[in-house]
């Protein structure tokens, strides 16, 4: 076999991708199918050779490609420690142990890691370092091991639950939840029907009011550590109290446009209103990734938190216990 050896960059990459939130398996096939594709020149392999190839084969090519780069030995405390978080959270088959049975050489590959470097990087340094993981998440907000997943509709959910939630104590990556904005009430449905083949770990949906039929089509699925919450009325960003949005509008927007609660008031879902002051005013389009951020950094008292978004962040935090499998 001859191959070009991993660069610096390469192997930081392949590490950020092997440790992020994503099924074991696509993730594995993914990395090491990126590494043989690009430093392999004998034998030259392309993606549908590699369909046809036994895993055990892959993930031996692989882990000599890239310990190539290192002299030292690896003694895989680490990969079994990887293994044992990727089969805690994920329900592994028998191939996949074999993707997860490798030896590549972590413990030379992490020195390479940059003390700036994503969640998931600094959780891999702290495996290298032996220290007791749950302890080193609820300390420096390592979000890994994870303990819970939340799929919501949309990005206003994804941006603004972390905040209020750590206004209220409970930061999400000291906590160890994922949280996925799934893009939809019709995608959280099929985002849970995959999740809940594949992880072990307690799913918390959260649904706009209007989703009540997708409820009744994940019930028949729904598996006694999951939760659902149904919005009250409309959507989440209808859960936002008037004095947070106001607060929001004035202070960003103080030289062009001044809003109150009158302003408000109409009988229309929040998102439409804030769009439609956006347009008379001749400010820039409304988008409400942009104006949950500017919401977030707003977030000070707790008449911020309406005693629904509250009722939520409580939920969450019910500590059910992962599936043993």
């Amino acid at each position: 076999m001859k191959f070009k050896k991993l660069t610096k960059e390469q192997i930081i990459i392949s590490l950020d991708r092997l440790t992020r939130f994503k099924n074991t398996k696509e993730k594995y096939l993914r990395v090491y199918t990126d590494i043989l594709i690009s430093s392999l020149i004998e034998p030259k392999l392309k993606k549908t050779d590699m369909a046809t190839m036994d895993f055990s084969l892959i993930t031996k090519m692989v882990s000599e490609i890239f310990n190539s780069s290192f002299n030292q030995n690896n003694d895989k405390t680490i990969n079994t420690k990887l293994a044992e978080f990727e089969n805690s959270v994920f329900i592994n088959d028998v191939e996949t142990q074999k993707l997860l049975n490798n030896d590549i050489n972590y413990t030379e590959a992490i020195k390479l890691i940059p003390e700036d470097c994503p969640v998931n990087l600094k959780w891999l340094k702290t495996i290298f370092n032996n220290k007791q993981q749950t302890s080193m998440r609820m300390t420096h907000l390592l979000k890994y091991p994870l303990e819970k997943i939340i799929l919501v509709e949309g990005i206003t959910e994804e941006i603004l639950l972390p905040a209020f939630s750590r206004f209220l104590g409970h930061d999400f990556y000291a906590e160890g939840y994922q949280i996925i904005a799934a893009g939809g009430k019709n995608q959280v449905v099929k985002m849970y029907y995959k999740l809940s083949q594949e992880v072990k770990l307690p799913i918390f949906v959260l649904l706009d009011r209007d989703a009540e039929e997708n409820i009744r089509q994940i019930e028949p699925r729904l598996r006694e550590i999951d939760r659902i919450h149904l919005v009250s009325c409309g959507e989440f960003e209808d859960l936002l109290p008037k004095s947070l949005i106001i607060k929001t509008v004035n202070s960003h927007f103080e030289n062009f446009l001044s809003i109150t609660e009158q302003d408000l008031s109409v009988d229309l879902p929040t998102a439409k209103v804030l769009e439609d002051i956006f347009k008379t005013k001749g400010l820039h389009e409304f988008k409400k990734a942009e104006f949950a951020k500017l919401v977030r950094e707003k977030i000070s008292e707790s008449s911020d938190i309406s005693s629904e978004i509250a009722e939520i962040i409580k939920e969450i935090n019910f500590k059910n216990k992962p599936l043993t499998v």
